[in-house]
């Protein structure tokens, strides 16, 4: 069995990771990587620190508008898949890279494995929604991190090839942050920044809809981080940065600490070492569940629903006052951290079994 897995964006490196480990004696696996994150910060450190296959592929596509990179990483997929000719197209998540292999596979009949599959935040103005759902509609398999995800599958008619594999997100976490932990390099980054564990809240900003706005809406933000009686550290994005330092130039901010993106080893250490988490992404919300870490999501809604319970995460409006008024006077209950709605960490494993027994039952 010959599986193109095709990647793009940061989180779907640490989903790699985990998973093409698992198809390690399944199948012959090659990493299409669209360059959809081509700064080296955000790609170049994630594929050597988490030792994920070197790609086969690299399309280079980079930056550009919704419909021009998604043309453009189409166009390019193609060309890889008719050259390879693979039994499986595999995607993660919700990214243009996403909808860009899969449709590329769908229109030459390749099956596509979507990992992640079922997310919905039923808002259709987020392009990652849009992304979602489309993959999900033209997907031969379906893996499924959630009960939630397949219930949502199974509004919208689908339930061929669905199923409960658990979140491969958290056995990334479960892996790599004992890692980290064990790597003294890894963790020299608190003395480097001068932060001290639970001294500090740990911020990201990068969604469209946060930063559409302009400079008003990053000041309105980081009006809230000013008030907050511990540093508020952002490694920023870099769509976003060039608003930050504007945000912090006129507005004077003394509480806000801006450093450049971190592999994703430090970037656990620094997740499960704050006492807060302040974040637009869909990722840093379970990352931030996973290690017992309260957080508030910058969103008016999210597809990590499960995370809500007993206020480990909680949603705020993007105005300086609800930011504030959550981030201060939240309190998560523990007894709610009973349940296991992301699995037990072997999703990786179910995923690869499951791969191999499908493909073996058609051929």
């Amino acid at each position: 069995m010959k599986v193109i897995t095709v990647v793009g964006a940061r989180p779907q490196f640490i989903k790699a990771a985990v998973v093409s480990e698992a198809l390690k004696g399944v199948c012959e696996e090659k990493i299409v990587h669209t360059g959809q994150h081509y700064d080296a910060n955000m790609s170049d450190v994630f594929f050597e620190e988490l030792g994920i296959p070197k790609p086969a592929y690299n399309l280079g596509v980079g930056s550009g508008t919704h419909g021009h990179q998604t043309g453009e990483m189409l166009m390019k997929i193609e060309d890889v898949l008719l050259a390879e000719k693979p039994d499986v197209l595999l995607v993660y998540g919700d990214t243009n890279s996403t909808i860009a292999g899969a449709l590329a596979a769908s229109k030459l009949h390749i099956p596509v494995a979507h990992v992640e599959a079922g997310l919905r935040s039923y808002n259709m103005r987020m392009p990652e929604e849009q992304n979602r759902v489309l993959t999900d509609h033209i997907s031969h398999w379906l893996f499924c991190p959630t009960q939630t995800a397949v219930d949502n599958l199974k509004k919208e008619g689908i339930v061929q090839g669905v199923q409960l594999t658990g979140d491969v997100m958290l056995d990334s976490v479960l892996h790599f942050l004992e890692v980290a932990r064990r790597n003294p390099q890894k963790a020299a980054i608190f003395e480097a920044l001068g932060i001290a564990p639970k001294q500090y809240r740990l911020a990201t900003l990068h969604r469209a809809e946060t930063t559409d706005g302009g400079l008003e809406a990053i000041v309105r933000i980081f009006r809230a981080f000013e008030q907050l009686p511990q540093r508020v550290l952002i490694p920023i994005h870099p769509r976003t940065r060039k608003l930050a330092e504007q945000a912090i130039a006129q507005e004077g901010f003394h509480n806000i600490q801006l450093i450049d993106p971190v592999g994703y080893l430090e970037m656990l250490l620094l997740t499960s070492n704050a006492c807060q988490v302040l974040t637009d992404s869909g990722g840093l919300q379970k990352e931030a569940w996973f290690m017992e870490v309260p957080c508030i999501t910058l969103r008016k809604e999210t597809e990590w629903v499960e995370t809500l319970d007993g206020n480990w995460n909680v949603l705020a409006d993007l105005t300086t006052e609800d930011i504030l008024q959550k981030a201060l006077h939240t309190v998560p209950d523990p007894a709610a951290r009973g349940k296991l709605p992301f699995g037990d960490g072997k999703a990786s494993q179910k995923i690869a079994e499951a791969l191999k027994r499908e493909t073996e039952r058609v051929s």
